[in-house]
């Protein structure tokens, strides 16, 4: 609709000796708070130093310069700098239904088409198992994923594994001591948990730091033993990863291994070394001079000529864009690596990388319990597969009080309601900033909760099953139409803005924020519109099953299942 309004006003506009864009009227277009006042706001405040006049004066100049409005606009009236639009709720029902009914797909948008982009997340250490942040971290990798592969993005799903230095050789050097043998299947234990309990055992026992430097110089020098055990250490942790990405429903294309690209970093050091980029120090450590940007200082190479995780980043950096032909190339990453990232990028930029530009350091804040925050020497960490059982269990509860289920139903509904509560609850608080998780408050059914936007869903396929007209449900009359109604179809109408906005921001709450209003614009509607046996049966049957497929699509571009049945 504010598509609409904005070629209206682009033409008027012109006429006024001024050319704007599309988009820039679509952006001062304002939804009114008021439906009295009309159902969209026009400004024209930012026009007064464009055209010398009063906004109240340009506000009127360009109404009478509009002659003829299109169907869905019903009238246009001025007050004070406002031109207000009054939308024809008929019409936008009718052409809106009809619209969506064609198109399962409808809220997609072509603002990425021909973009190739990498998106990489979770890139987890293998130490330890995936904890409750990173169910964050692929919450919103995900989604954001989703939401550009909607506005038909190629879309690069990339991890990069943490999988060689000090943190790594703590685990090993623990397992080396007390391990005696044991596997994962001797122990009947996941496998990535059962190498995180070791590396929580290396704090515990107090095993020195020079065992653990004395093991990482042996698996640079490629002894046997320590390469033996890490390769099976890294393997088990590797599976265990596995099955928590299937369980929370992520597929990674392109996996990157630190231990493979490493070396290659030190590579593009030596060569930046050699263009004076990087400078060596009086004890053999090299670094960048980056000052002048306000970052300080940055070693890239160690003093005794091993490498930090800045080293390897600036090869991954290159060789994403080298092997994948991206246009960007987006790092799903905590701000506790903002420095990092600003880092990353300036240094791209002095080795005169034409793509540093194109990097984007997607950041999130952390994920805070009510304990406080999560300490994985310690032992203090909620592990994603813990935290997905415990919600997954309070569902089953939930469940089995509503209605009787098979077992296999019950555990297939119940993980299905689980991952909703987890993925909405995280994705709803702005990327921007930390959020408290409340395991209890997310699996609600009731409120603003994944479960109660899954059980608004499939109250409406209740609905389609109970009544006996089950075709042509596009061709219906409009007579009158109920308040709840108008409500639910402007709400419907919003969809693509959303989609477009989320997409632009890169930012998942947006869609997480539609999705629970829409819910309940549905849910108002179903209190005070009877639907089925109803002499408008038709028409709101037809409302149902496009609130249905926007929902549908809109829980989709946050990772999660409607579900048809609660």
């Amino acid at each position: 609709m504010k598509k609409i309004i904005s070629k209206i006003l682009q033409i008027a506009l012109k006429k006024q000796g001024l050319e704007l864009t599309i988009q820039e009227i679509e952006e001062k277009i304002e939804i009114s708070p008021d439906s009295l006042r009309g159902d969209f706001a026009f400004p024209c405040f930012f026009l007064a130093s464009k055209l010398k006049q009063n906004p109240a004066e340009i506000a009127i100049k360009i109404k009478n310069e509009i002659k003829k409005l299109p169907s869905e606009i019903s009238e246009i009236k001025v007050v004070g700098a406002y031109l207000n639009f009054f939308v024809d709720k008929k019409i936008l029902a009718l052409n809106l239904i009809k619209e969506i009914l064609k198109n399962k797909k409808y809220g997609s948008n072509n603002s990425e088409k021909g973009k190739k982009t990498s998106v990489e997340f979770p890139s987890p250490n293998t130490n330890k198992p995936l904890h409750l942040g990173h169910l964050r971290n692929m919450a919103i990798g995900e989604s954001v994923s989703r939401i550009l592969e909607f506005s038909e993005a190629k879309v690069f799903r990339n991890s990069l594994n943490n999988d060689r230095g000090v943190h790594i050789c703590k685990s090993m050097a623990a397992y080396e001591k007390y391990g005696n043998h044991k596997t994962p299947e001797s122990v009947k234990k996941k496998s990535d948990h059962f190498v995180g309990d070791y590396y929580v055992l290396f704090s515990e026992k107090k095993i020195p730091d020079e065992e653990v430097q004395e093991i990482l110089r042996k698996w640079e020098s490629g002894d046997k033993k320590i390469l033996s055990i890490w390769k099976k250490m890294n393997k088990w942790a590797l599976d265990g990863f596995k099955e928590t990405y299937k369980k929370y429903g992520i597929k990674l294309g392109k996996e990157y291994f630190e231990s493979e690209i490493y070396l290659k970093g030190k590579e593009l050091v030596e060569q930046g070394l050699k263009k004076e980029v990087f400078k060596k120090k009086k004890d053999g450590s090299v670094f960048i001079d980056l000052n002048n940007e306000k970052l300080g200082e940055k070693i890239v190479l160690r003093a005794d000529g091993t490498s930090v995780y800045i080293t390897q980043d600036l090869y991954l950096a290159k060789l994403k864009f080298d092997e994948l032909k991206i246009d960007s190339s987006i790092y799903v990453v905590g701000n506790e690596q903002d420095y990092h990232f600003n880092v990353l990028v300036s240094i791209l930029k002095k080795l005169k990388f034409n793509f540093a530009d194109k990097i984007k350091h997607l950041s999130y804040g952390m994920v805070v319990l009510p304990e406080g925050r999560m300490k994985s020497r310690e032992g203090k960490v909620v592990d994603a597969d813990d935290i997905i059982e415990e919600i997954q269990n309070l569902a089953k509860k939930e469940l089995m009080l509503r209605s009787k289920l098979s077992e296999h139903e019950l555990e297939s509904r119940s993980l299905k309601i689980a991952l909703a509560s987890i993925k909405y609850f995280l994705l709803k608080t702005d990327i921007n900033k930390d959020m408290l998780f409340n395991p209890e408050e997310s699996i609600r059914f009731d409120g603003d909760t994944g479960p109660y936007i899954q059980y608004s869903y499939a109250r409406a396929n209740s609905i389609l099953k109970k009544s006996k007209v089950k075709n042509n449900l596009n061709k219906f009359k409009i007579e009158t139409l109920h308040p709840a109604e108008i409500e639910l179809i402007k709400k419907l109408s919003q969809f693509k803005e959303i989609v477009l906005k989320s997409c632009e921001s890169l930012n998942p709450s947006l869609i997480a924020h539609y999705s629970y209003q829409l819910a309940q614009n549905f849910n108002e509607f179903y209190h005070s519109c009877p639907v089925v046996d109803s002499k408008e049966e038709k028409f709101r049957l037809a409302l149902v099953k496009v609130f249905m497929q926007v929902l549908k699509n809109s829980l989709n571009l946050l990772g999660i299942d409607a579900l048809e049945e609660m």
